[in-house]
């Protein structure tokens, strides 16, 4: 009979790479834990303290989810009042600084309010300045004329002063336009808009911080009814944009623990 032949038993080679992914592994967990650990917050400590020991125990009473969502229910409540009292406190101070920003400019400006060639007024979007565009401008022209000058060089030594970011809007009538260079309203009170940015610009403000929209007839002050009203329509509006807050969006985690 032939001699049955014996197995050759090969060498594995790869048997720590077993030992390796267990290492990797607990390191993992280690620097997950000594993460976890690395700011401790006293009331989040007690709610995951009372978690483990009712898990290791087995001790799941119907009292103890109650009292860890109490617990995690009086946390969220602090922390919402917290962040409410410092956006509150946060608004207070906005509002404050254009508020003052709005009186420094009606004290700059007194005689021009006077003479209703300028107003200055507050609104949740910021505080606005309305120029007359007979002010700034000839009829259906975008060239600022020399007397324009005045005006804008008292808006822009106090916009210099400031940071916020700045948008300069165009507004006509509703008398249409129809030149070879300006075929319509939106064209016209784009240019205008734009002539003003740039003389802010040549004044020192960084044109980073302003921006330019043509409004056309589409923002009215008042009806397009009379020669008067139609003369407030037509005017360039400097607005300077409030400062956003910050906002708080909290969702209620523990709603369907109720």
């Amino acid at each position: 009979m032939a001699r049955r032949r014996k197995r050759i038993e090969h060498d594995n080679q790869d048997r720590w790479l077993i030992s390796y992914a267990d290492f990797i592994t607990l390191l993992f967990a280690f620097f997950v834990v000594m993460y976890s650990i690395s700011s401790v917050n006293e009331s989040k400590y007690e709610v995951f303290s009372d978690s483990l020991s009712s898990a290791f125990t087995n001790q799941n009473t119907p009292s103890s989810p109650n009292l860890i969502t109490n617990q995690q229910e009086q946390l969220l409540k602090a922390l919402v009042d917290k962040r409410t009292a410092r956006l509150g406190e946060q608004q207070r101070r906005i509002q404050e600084r254009m508020k003052g920003i709005a009186d420094g400019l009606r004290g700059v400006m007194s005689p021009m309010i006077d003479k209703g060639e300028v107003n200055v007024y507050q609104t949740k979007r910021g505080v606005i300045i309305d120029i007359s565009a007979s002010t700034l401008f000839n009829t259906g022209e975008a060239a600022l004329q020399p007397a324009a000058l005045d005006v804008l060089l008292k808006v822009a030594a106090v916009l210099k002063q400031e940071s916020e970011p700045l948008e300069v809007e165009g507004h006509t009538d509703d008398v249409p336009i129809n030149t070879a260079m300006y075929p319509s309203n939106w064209e016209l009170s784009s240019a205008r808009a734009s002539s003003v940015v740039r003389m802010l610009i040549d004044q020192g403000i960084p044109a980073m911080r302003l921006s330019v929209v043509g409004m056309a007839s589409n923002q009215p002050l008042a009806p397009n009814d009379t020669p008067e009203n139609r003369a407030k329509n037509r005017r360039v509006s400097i607005t300077i944009l409030t400062p956003q807050s910050e906002h708080v969006v909290i969702n209620n985690i523990f709603e369907e623990g109720k």
